[in-house]
């Protein structure tokens, strides 16, 4: 077999490789994907927008954070809060309009330099999410852009209605990567999030002034709300109550303090794409107590409010804004 450097087989790189390839030294994104420049048009089809039939430069040129959380109705509150407190003017006669209104999977509003996007329930549909927004930005010419999940979970050992500041997100064995079959092969993308990120977000907390705990800690993200959360409430359950408190403990004791179901996704791709990423979830119940969430509606619509006010602080203090 030839060894000529003339060989159609290239080494194979690692993925710290491949970000020092991707991670852009300018602030501006690179897609590592070279066939999108190659494409006529590129349908960003669940946000019903193309970068062919839309001026996505004009439309977006100026985001410099993206804000993602699960729900459409909250992300549009979201929103509207944003339009408050960063003082933007809404022309008279308009209201704060749904650009992807077109389709019907997620909603997506821009306010000033923010984008407010859901993105559903699960990695499979935060990934879908997550592609066209990294490739909208891209088509926009966006630079220095800071991503945030801004989510509810379960707590581990804390009182329902604290905030935490994720560091590291794991799998349901604790594993600090997501698998992705690609091509028949399992491919493993760390879930590696930015430390200086989540520690100017702990220094915008109060919580003697707020009257609950934030915290930096593990997030667990599983592909399962029942089984894989250790619920012993699901339409199927093969384990008890003494198996379910040993394995909560014993993530707990491995620095676990919240589970959910996006982060790992969110923080893996951020880390493939050179981004600066946070995640920031309330909890709704101590899992260590329960499994329902029984929580009345509106104490519930407070306790989400916490993550969007920690990250308005985080956008004020970033654009200057007292």
């Amino acid at each position: 077999m030839s060894t000529s450097s003339e060989s159609k087989f290239h080494p194979i790189k690692t993925n710290e490789q491949l970000l020092t390839d991707y991670t852009p030294q300018d602030g501006q994104i690179k897609l590592r994907n070279p066939h999108i420049a190659e494409m006529e048009e590129d349908v960003l089809y669940h946000l019903a927008l193309s970068n062919k039939k839309h001026d996505l430069k004009e439309m977006f040129h100026d985001v410099k954070f993206v804000c993602f959380g699960g729900s459409p109705t909250r992300m549009q509150n979201f929103a509207e809060l944003l339009v408050s407190e960063l003082k933007i003017k809404i022309p008279a006669g308009q209201t704060l309009t749904n650009i992807a209104h077109g389709s019907d999977r997620y909603v997506l509003y821009k306010v000033g330099p923010v984008i407010s996007v859901s993105h559903g329930m699960g990695i499979p549909s935060l990934s879908i999410i997550f592609h066209e927004i990294l490739k909208l930005i891209y088509h926009a010419g966006c630079s220095d852009v800071v991503f945030f999940r801004l989510g509810t979970s379960g707590g581990l050992g804390l009182e329902p209605g604290s905030v935490v500041i994720t560091d590291e997100a794991v799998d349901e064995l604790l594993r600090p990567y997501m698998e992705l079959s690609t091509l028949g092969m399992v491919i493993q993308h760390p879930s590696k999030l930015d430390k200086d990120i989540a520690d100017e977000l702990m220094t915008l907390s109060n919580p003697e002034g707020d009257g609950y705990m934030t915290t930096i800690g593990k997030t667990m993200c599983t592909l399962d709300f029942y089984e894989g959360q250790a619920r012993l409430d699901g339409a199927f359950c093969e384990y008890n109550e003494e198996d379910k408190v040993a394995f909560l403990k014993r993530v707990y004791n491995r620095g676990v303090r919240n589970i959910e179901m996006e982060s790992l996704c969110f923080a893996a791709y951020c880390y493939r794409a050179g981004l600066r990423g946070a995640v920031i979830c309330c909890t709704l119940l101590d899992r260590l107590k329960g499994d329902q969430i029984n929580t009345p509606h509106n104490i519930m619509e407070e306790w989400q409010c916490r993550t969007q006010r920690l990250v308005i602080a985080f956008i004020k203090k970033r654009l200057g804004i007292n």
